[in-house]
């Protein structure tokens, strides 16, 4: 074996240690900036809150662009008067809560943040909560059940032969869902920062695929559809699944999916949160798309 001079090895670990110096150099230029999120549960008709809110925490953390936390609201029927969680330093508030009103200093703090810039994700039964209170009712764009009717705003829904969003407001209670199922998400704005790089169309996990929602429906592009059928007992229309809204200077996200572990399970699932959480927290989207992403035929979920 040829052995290496003393002075060809002092060249190499010279030239390694100049790699190694730019490297922290550019890194210490170039931090990844790490954005805070907190994720807002305690209430739901859904048993599996809990576990919800963690999983959707461990998925944004393992990107290494967000930290998270979890404040958990007071149980029906306890003091919501002492529900005050701070949003200061908060880049993003992730609401997996649905349940009673909470105070009005809260509900205050909340709206300033989100008017004041402050980004916003809206997953599944969130969009349930609050059917009296205007400005979160702006913010969502569209929701159900509560007591939602046509006062609340109109359907909205994706027309094929018009190739475009229709608002609808004829008559009719807010919100319902057929049975749980496996359904295509059809992509409608594939260049909106969220959308980009995502299939055309792909197959979601099983589900509960939210239709006949109604709101305001002010400020809001829908990024992406799924038909929900008849014979699911669905409504026989493309529904609303990914929506992004403008409330002030505030961004948000809004996802009708993730009923249960397995819907949250989706890889679906799981990069449009994550990509929809970035946006609401700086307007673009630096993640890549996964190369385990499901397809238009076949599905793809974490165990």
């Amino acid at each position: 074996m040829r052995k290496i001079s003393g002075y060809k090895l002092s060249v190499i670990a010279v030239f390694s240690l100049l790699i190694l110096s730019s490297f922290l150099i550019v890194s210490r230029l170039n931090p990844v900036k790490s954005y805070k999120v907190l994720i807002i549960d305690g209430q739901s008709n859904h048993r599996n809150m809990k576990e919800g809110s963690a999983l959707m925490k461990g998925y944004l953390e393992e990107t290494g662009l967000f930290t998270a936390d979890v404040v958990t609201a007071p149980k029906k029927g306890e003091n919501m008067a002492d529900f005050n969680p701070s949003f200061d330093g908060y880049d993003v508030i992730l609401s997996n809560y649905n349940g009673e009103s909470w105070n009005q200093a809260t509900n205050d703090a909340f709206e300033q943040f989100i008017q004041n810039g402050g980004g916003l994700v809206v997953v599944h039964a969130a969009d349930n909560a609050f059917p009296n209170w205007e400005a979160y009712n702006k913010m969502i764009g569209i929701g159900g059940w509560e007591g939602r009717n046509e006062k609340s705003g109109p359907y909205v829904y994706f027309d094929e032969n018009q190739q475009k969003i229709v608002q609808d407001s004829s008559a009719g209670k807010g919100g319902s869902h057929g049975l749980q199922h496996e359904f295509v998400v059809k992509t409608r704005v594939p260049e909106h920062p969220i959308m980009k790089g995502l299939p055309a169309e792909w197959l979601h996990q099983k589900d509960e695929l939210y239709d006949r929602l109604r709101g305001p429906a002010e400020n809001m592009i829908v990024l992406a559809t799924a038909f929900s059928p008849l014979e699911q007992k669905g409504s026989g229309r493309n529904e609303p699944i990914l929506m992004t809204l403008q409330y002030g200077k505030g961004r948000i996200f809004h996802t009708t999916l993730g009923h249960e572990n397995y819907s949250q399970k989706c890889i679906g699932f799981i990069t449009t949160l994550q990509r929809g959480t970035e946006w609401a927290a700086t307007g673009k989207v630096t993640q890549k798309v996964p190369d385990n992403f499901p397809t238009a035929s076949k599905g793809s979920a974490r165990p």
